[in-house]
This record gives structure tokens, sequence and C-alpha cells, in this order.
């Protein structure tokens, strides 16, 4: 397959515990033996940090020197990483990895990444410390599950994808509401800034979504007993020593680091870990499959089929060579 001039991209999100990672290798792999060389651009807002690797379930060493990797470990979970700079970001690598003649993978599961590549990202109100405040201590009094329920009020689409007890969003969705009177599902409606339509291929949208949510189910309880095996608790004890890292931080409020940060903490047992982090993880991909709805223009696979990878491979090799003959004339 000749590399003289660059091809689009191809996309693989999923649910948490859908295969993307399996997928991505296999079907750069391929590529590889086809003459085309790969290079992925993780879509998650977990795996930028450093030091936060089994509960996140980063690729292993193998994998990562299997293909070349990108935007993994680029923040200290100390630092914040948003869409509009995952927007800037890979809009670069994409042009880097072209100007190699290699096919950028956008492989992850944070749809909101995924939308702002799409859409864009509008200019939303800055943080306002005393809206903050009175939410905080309405949030104090009432809790947020009630706070969830008022966002659902004034925002539905919002709350819709938000669980009653992710405190972070919650309160940043309120805040943009008192602050703007605007729901923020509108600033999502329309193309923004840093918006990149036609960044990936027509087709080449792949979605690993499960037809049968217990399977799904299994899968992120084998994966959370493999963490939890592999020293999850140890990782998190590590990031407490640390002194500066906190529970308002978007780096500990990920899925399962919150929950046996809470434990450590003593808001919960140590016993109560195992499920309050199964339970979280499949609130999480609920999510996830709710906003991968959401974008209809993607090719969705049952992850849970048998042959589930192979149809995959042969969907996003289709793709290829209609790029290829598009791009030769």
């Amino acid at each position: 397959m000749s590399t003289a001039s660059p091809l689009p991209c191809l996309a693989i999100a999923g649910p948490t515990a859908s295969g993307k990672t399996a997928a991505a290798l296999a079907l750069a792999r391929l590529l590889a033996e086809r003459g085309q060389a790969a290079e992925i651009i993780s879509v998650d807002s977990a795996l930028v940090y450093r030091g936060m690797d089994i509960g996140t379930a980063k690729p292993t060493p193998e994998e990562l020197a299997a293909c070349p990797h990108h935007l993994i470990d680029i923040r200290d979970p100390l630092q914040a990483y948003s869409a509009a700079e995952f927007v800037q970001d890979t809009q670069r690598l994409v042009a880097e990895i072209h100007a190699r003649g290699a096919l950028p993978l956008l492989v992850g599961g944070t749809m909101l990444y995924f939308k702002a590549l799409q859409d864009g990202i509008d200019d939303m109100p800055a943080a306002d410390p005393a809206v903050r405040e009175r939410l905080d201590a309405q949030a104090t009094e009432i809790g947020w599950p009630a706070m969830h329920a008022l966002l659902a009020q004034v925002d539905p689409a919002t709350a819709a994808r938000l669980a009653p007890a992710d405190s972070q969003r919650i309160q940043r969705a309120l805040e943009v509401w008192q602050v703007s009177g605007k729901p923020l599902s509108s600033f999502h409606t329309r193309a923004g800034k840093g918006a990149a339509q036609g960044l990936i291929s027509p087709g080449g949208f792949f979605s690993l979504e499960p037809q049968d949510r217990a399977w799904l189910h299994a899968r992120i309880a084998q994966r959370f007993d493999a963490m939890l095996s592999a020293g999850f608790i140890d990782e998190v004890q590590q990031l407490r020593a640390r002194g500066d890292l906190h529970l308002d931080l978007p780096s500990i409020r990920c899925v399962g680091y919150r929950q046996a940060w809470e434990s450590l903490d003593g808001l919960y047992s140590m016993d109560s870990l195992r499920e309050r982090g199964i339970a979280a993880t499949r609130q999480l991909a609920k999510r996830q499959i709710t906003w991968l709805r959401s974008m209809p223009a993607r090719h969705a696979i049952a992850c849970d089929m048998p042959d589930a990878q192979q149809q995959l491979l042969q969907a996003a090799m289709a793709v290829v060579a209609a790029a290829t003959q598009a791009r030769n004339g």
C-alpha cells in the first residue's frame, strides 16, 4: 500500500472493557502487514496522567512498544487536561503522523473528546468561585443526588449522562446554568472553536457496543479484580503519599481512584471497595453507551460477538481501501 500521501483517520470508540485496545493493536498489525504504518492517539481523559497505570488499565509496556502511542502520560495528576487541549493536541498529532506517511487511529472511551473533535469547543462561562461556594453549601445541605435532580429540571440532557453522585460535573453544569442562563448541553450542539470536521474518514468511526450488558458487566468485574490483584491499592497509596493530591482533582475523581481514595480516607470500608468500584465503572459504561448512541455517524459493532474483532478489521480495511482508491484517483 502506497504511503505517498496521507490518509484520513480511523476511530475506535466504546465503553470501558469493550476491547478497544486489543482491536486497535490488531488493526495496526494488519495495516503493517499491508505496508501501511499506523499510530494510536489515545482518546482517554485518564490515560493522560502519569503514575496512574493500574487503575486506568493503561496499555502495557509491550502494547505500547507494539505501536506508537500518543497522549499517554502527558500530565501530572495535579494538572488538568481539557477537551480543548485534547483537540489542539490531536490536530497537531494527526498532521505529524500524516507527515510520516502513517495512519492515525483515534482510540478510547472519553466521548466528550470525540464530540469536541467533531463539533468543536464553544466558549463557555469561566469558573465563578462565588457560585461554586453557594452550590457546595447547597449540596452539603441536600446532597448531590438532590442536586442532580435540580439539574434534571434545567438541563435534562446533561443530567441524563451524569451519575447522581458525580459532584464535580453536576456542580459545573449547575454553575454554567446559573452564570449564563443556558444549559451546559446547549454549548455542545453547534460547531465551535477547534472543530475538526472531516478528520475521521467517512464510515471510519467504529463503536464497540455490547448487545448483552451482562457480558460487559462480567468483563468490568474481571478487570477490577485484576486491578486489585495487580496492586491498585498500593498505587493509590503512593499517590496519597505525595501529599499534594486530593479528591477535588479530575485525576483523583477518575472511576476507581475516587472509590479507593474514599475508602482509604475511612469514608467507606475497604471491604466495600470492590463492590463500589465495579458499580461506578458500570455507571461509567452506561454513560459512554448513551453518548455513543447520540452519534449517528458511528459504525456499531457488537463487541460481545465472537467475531467482533474480525468484523471491525474487515470494515476498517474497506474504509482504508476506499480512501486509498480515492486518493490515487
